[in-house]
């Protein structure tokens, strides 16, 4: 009888490794199963073999995916050594809902990082960026090198005091800051805040068919004059993984184009809410009313004397602008805008902020209301898809085969009267049998009620119209006990879109 002793190999967030990789097409991962080979191994060797042959996972797979890592963090090995380590020693511990690693911090911060940890930003760890969580007002938590938990000799850190406020936060209930993030999300809603979003990716795609690929790749019709190319903002946690498919997919259909990234070169800041427009014209040199500078439009103007690109979208359902500004120019830019909204209640705010604001307004997350496996029918995002068009578009085909089939699950939004924390993977019940469970939720301070978001299906298989969603008698269940839950078929919070138009 023969015993084998050997290593195992855990990751930097205990999951697997698989997928193609983004630096070599045709090679594919299958690795990193951190002491779980023999138990995953059945699966994920399907989905591998699925992935190889079609290109893509049959499941959501988003989670293994090693696209979910920059490439920058790969090829760094302080990072690679520090969270391999950390996700072993935390191999057993209990999965709290805003958790952070404190290995492998700071290897990307943006422009406004010091600006911000001097006015006490609590950082989130996204990407391998540093990106503002919320605003603590006992002053700076910096994130300090790791200390190994104090294995290899090492000394812990003492009184620190970023470590402390992630522990305040060890629970299921509503977190100890939760009045701090609450006053963000008013503030936005009530006056203005300012979002550092420099973590975002930005790329140029750009070229002599780059109209031809956008057509090809994006679900909207993004049809504009003839131009030498498009800017795309991505959200920084997914900008690996839209890097990736974006390159693949100008590969394969042979497009004459390419993508840049200038991500590291450009930050951008969001200021939201009903006063943004009084506070930036003090700031922009351009005419921000509604007839000059309507929604979903951008511009090239100038902020205190630095060249920025003003666009007008909101991700927290409020009249704003985004300034992708030149890395240089960031806090100089960033001191105009706080020095004019000053006397109007100008306040930083953070993602946990945006996380709340967002699920409020309706606006869906990737890979919480939004994942591979689902479509934007489903989702309720069919206004996104030039279906009135002829303009073909990856995915078109099948979305016109499930919208001639039927809708046979359907992302709802539910809130319920009784304040209560949810998180997600509730389950909801309908009419005493469990339909779904809840992919995202949080709590929206405007309408204060919990807000909760999940796909529901018909247990007798049929379609789920909007009126079987409206007919239902429903329950959110949190840790064995349930709750009644109203479903709504809108955003609770003004569902008719007209603060991000301007009218209040």
């Amino acid at each position: 009888m023969a015993l084998w002793n050997s290593t195992e190999s855990f990751t930097a967030d205990h999951k697997p490794l698989m997928g193609e990789a983004p630096e070599v097409r045709g090679f594919f991962l299958g690795c990193g199963f951190n002491s779980a080979g023999m138990m995953l191994g059945g699966g994920c060797g399907r989905e591998l073999a699925h992935w190889i042959i079609h290109g893509r996972p049959e499941k959501d797979m988003y989670g293994y995916d090693i696209r979910r890592f920059h490439h920058s963090l790969t090829d760094n090995n302080r990072w690679i050594r520090e969270r391999s380590h950390e996700s072993y020693a935390k191999n057993y511990s209990v999965v709290f809902p805003h958790d952070e690693p404190l290995a492998g911090r700071n290897v990307r911060k943006d422009p406004l990082h010091e600006e911000l940890l001097r006015q006490g930003c609590v950082f989130q760890e996204r990407h391998g960026w540093e990106r503002p969580g919320w605003f603590s007002p006992g002053g700076a938590a910096p994130v300090l090198d790791y200390d190994y938990y104090g294995a290899y000799g090492r000394e812990r850190h003492r009184d620190y005091t970023y470590n402390r406020l992630l522990g305040d936060e060890y629970t299921f209930d509503f977190p100890p800051h939760h009045d701090i993030i609450k006053n963000e999300c008013l503030t936005c809603r009530n006056a203005l805040a300012l979002f550092d979003m420099s973590y975002f990716g930005k790329f140029y795609l750009v070229g002599p068919e780059a109209t031809k690929a956008a057509d090809w790749l994006f679900s909207a019709d993004v049809s504009k004059a003839p131009g030498d190319g498009y800017y795309l903002a991505i959200g920084g946690a997914v900008a690996q993984h839209n890097w990736s498919h974006i390159t693949t997919v100008l590969q394969d259909m042979k497009f004459q184009c390419k993508l840049l990234d200038c991500s590291e070169e450009l930050g951008m800041m969001s200021i939201q809410g009903p006063l943004s427009r009084a506070v930036l014209q003090e700031v922009l040199d351009t005419d921000l009313s509604n007839e000059a500078f309507p929604f979903s439009t951008h511009k090239i103007t100038t902020a205190a004397g630095c060249q920025v690109r003003a666009m007008r979208l909101s991700f927290v359902g409020e009249m704003g602008w985004e300034l992708h500004v030149p890395r240089a120019d960031c806090v100089k830019v960033y001191r105009a805008v706080m020095q004019a909204g000053a006397r109007h209640g100008i306040a930083n705010a953070g993602y946990r902020a945006i996380d709340s604001l967002s699920i409020e307004k309706g606006y869906r997350h990737w890979h919480a209301d939004l994942r591979p496996d689902d479509t934007p029918l489903e989702a309720g995002l069919a206004f996104t898809c030039k279906l009135k068009s002829s303009i073909p578009f990856l995915g078109r085909e099948a979305v016109e085969a499930q919208k001639a089939k039927g809708i046979f699950r359907r992302l709802v939004c539910f809130t319920t009267e009784e304040k209560v924390p949810m998180f997600g993977l509730e389950a909801i019940w309908r009419d005493g049998k469990v339909v779904g469970h809840i992919r995202r939720a949080d709590f929206g301070f405007a309408i204060d009620k919990t807000i909760a978001y999940g796909y529901i299906r018909d247990p007798a298989g049929g379609p789920v119209s909007l009126d079987f969603v409206k007919s239902g008698s429903y329950e959110l269940e949190r840790m064995g006990v349930t709750f009644p839950a109203r479903a709504h078929t809108k955003s609770p919070f003004d569902p008719d879109n007209k603060r991000v138009k301007g009218f209040y």
